[in-house]
């Protein structure tokens, strides 16, 4: 099994909340299953609608589902990354804030971050590694969305054909919650940072 596949099932293990009380993050669990119920109801013509949206409002989110074919990934699961993208952005809607752009920048520093953690992860032994998972998972900005995306991606790796390219698919959908997660409080640092330099 991929060394990301293995990481995702271990995660799966971690007793996660289960209610939007317990969740860490401005996404509730409720803003999730909304956000999954409308995806269900919606016909092909709003999903192109949806996506139309998201090119528009958070467009380096939907350029990380785009660049899926470079890494060799099939459209059958590309789609998978894209229902993925769906629901983010619909409970995003549904917490009812204004969230921040989220940039080219944003979306790679986030993936190195993540990938500098499951590769450090692989070099502990399976206790500190379990550790890890549990501290980056308490961490997180986005718990409820975190968890939705974990579940619905152990899912899809018992259904599919294992490829090597579904190291890319697992990635970037951990990574789109990450960048939701740490999205504002890059902005805020940002917008701090121009003020007191006058840009």
């Amino acid at each position: 099994m991929p060394f990301t596949g293995k990481i995702l099932l271990i995660q799966m293990s971690i007793r996660m909340p289960t209610t939007a009380d317990t969740c860490r993050g401005k996404i509730s669990l409720k803003h999730v299953g909304l956000a999954v119920v409308k995806l269900e109801k919606m016909s092909f013509a709003q999903k192109e609608q949806l996506a139309d949206e998201i090119v528009r409002d958070q467009q380096a989110l939907f350029a990380s589902f785009l660049v899926q074919k470079q890494f060799g990934v099939s459209y059958e699961k590309m789609e998978f990354l894209l229902n993925i993208l769906f629901v983010c952005y619909l409970a995003m809607k549904e917490s009812g804030l204004k969230w921040p752009k989220i940039t080219d920048d944003d979306v790679e520093s986030c993936m190195d971050r993540y990938v500098e953690s499951v590769k450090f992860g692989m070099d502990l032994n399976p206790e500190q590694n379990d550790e890890l998972i549990i501290q980056f998972i308490a961490a997180h900005p986005e718990q409820a969305l975190l968890a939705y995306v974990q579940v619905e991606t152990a899912n899809w790796l018992k259904r599919i054909t294992p490829e090597d390219s579904d190291r890319y698919v697992m990635l970037s959908a951990i990574n789109m919650v990450n960048c939701i997660g740490y999205a504002q409080s890059a902005g805020t640092k940002t917008r701090h940072k121009s003020e007191k330099t006058g840009r």
